[in-house]
């Protein structure tokens, strides 16, 4: 549900984005990669995992310290921010963190590729005069 939601407010955004564009109002989604908080680092708390929870491994060892270190700088991460607003070219989709951009681009590039092989299927719904 979590990602799910994120994903639905994307495209909310996307859409309030086009409606208000010609009153010069922009909107930016901010998608912050992993930053050293104390959210992470600390303060949060999972349940005992029974095994149908096994999957999520990669959460706890992100929660883990030990395991790595998030690279974001959160003070950092709110100053690009706060600096976007008066900003002329902020973006629509302001991604903070090499790490997340780095993703950001394999996922988008990954479903890029998935299009692309739809193009015969694609093309044989189209009326042919």
């Amino acid at each position: 549900m979590y990602h799910a939601t994120k994903f639905g407010i994307e495209g909310f955004c996307e859409a309030v984005a086009q409606e208000t564009a010609k009153y010069n109002i922009k909107v930016t989604i901010v998608e912050p990669g992993g930053a050293r908080t104390e959210f992470r680092y600390g303060s949060a708390k999972v349940a005992k995992l029974t095994p149908e929870y096994d999957h999520v491994h990669g959460f706890l060892n992100m929660l883990d310290p030990s395991k790595g270190l998030a690279p974001g700088d959160p003070a950092k991460m709110a100053s690009r921010i706060i600096e976007s607003v008066d900003k002329p070219d902020t973006p629509l989709h302001m991604v903070l963190g090499s790490q997340a951009l780095k993703a950001t681009i394999e996922r988008l590039e990954e479903r890029v590729a998935a299009y692309k092989t739809q193009t015969e299927t694609a093309a044989s719904t189209d009326i042919k005069e």
